[in-house]
């Protein structure tokens, strides 16, 4: 189950896993590119479905879970849908800024409510989250952003160490730079003048969601760093 799929690392990720047999879900807000995206599966040889839901629709984001559910147990549950609120600098948030920033982080929380009881009956399972550099390394442009994104990592590592031994494996890819394919990458490749260059500060999605695989099969760490923005400031 991939919620948050868009053209760079959701994509990445339904491929990489697809091609070890897995049959995919593919979740995102809109619905408008998933028949690309099912024909790209397809192409591929991978069985999948897609669902059109606004993770911070409670309601509506748990009948999609149930519904999937009931198609087949859930080995794998990744969560990487990106943030919609624009960054306050951090001097500059106010508490509701902060509490609307965890909109984002929600829906992790509720997601995982759903596949977990199944994973813990059967003594299986996966839960992956991606998040920002910002919630291991200070980015005060980033604002509330931050905060929010320490609390998905934190929810992630939490997890691994609750669940490890009950067969349930947590972890979380920590993605400092821009994935490309993905849309932001290509609204910053679109205005330099305004973001600056992208030059050398770029993952490929292929290469995180290789790395996720492996953290998924060996289980021996629950997270993985990628920063190739160095000392780049971050607007």
């Amino acid at each position: 189950m991939i919620i948050g799929v868009g053209p760079g690392l959701g994509m990445s990720m339904a491929r990489r896993f697809g091609d070890e047999g897995f049959r995919v879900a593919v979740l995102s807000r809109s619905g408008t590119r998933h028949a690309a995206y099912l024909a790209d599966l397809a192409e591929r040889g991978i069985e999948a479905s897609a669902h059109a839901v606004d993770v911070t629709d409670g309601v509506r984001l748990g009948a999609v879970l149930a519904d999937i559910q009931r198609a087949g147990d859930i080995e794998l549950l990744y969560y990487g849908p990106g943030a919609t609120q624009q960054p306050r600098p951090i001097a500059e948030i106010d508490a509701a800024s902060v509490r609307a920033s965890f909109d984002w982080v929600l829906p992790a929380v509720d997601a995982v409510r759903v596949v977990l009881p199944g994973m813990l009956e059967r003594g299986s399972g996966a839960l992956l989250f991606a998040g920002g550099l910002s919630s291991v390394r200070p980015m005060p442009m980033l604002g509330q952003l931050a905060l929010a994104g320490a609390a998905l990592r934190n929810y992630a590592l939490t997890l691994n160490a609750g669940l490890a031994e009950r067969g349930i494996y947590a972890g979380t890819l920590t993605i400092g730079g821009l994935v490309e394919r993905g849309d932001i990458h290509a609204m910053i490749a679109a205005d330099p003048d305004r973001f600056g260059g992208a030059a050398g500060h770029t993952l490929d999605p292929d290469d995180l969601a290789e790395a996720a695989w492996r953290m998924y099969r060996d289980r021996d760490r629950a997270e993985e760093v990628f920063d190739v923005l160095g000392d780049a400031e971050v607007r």
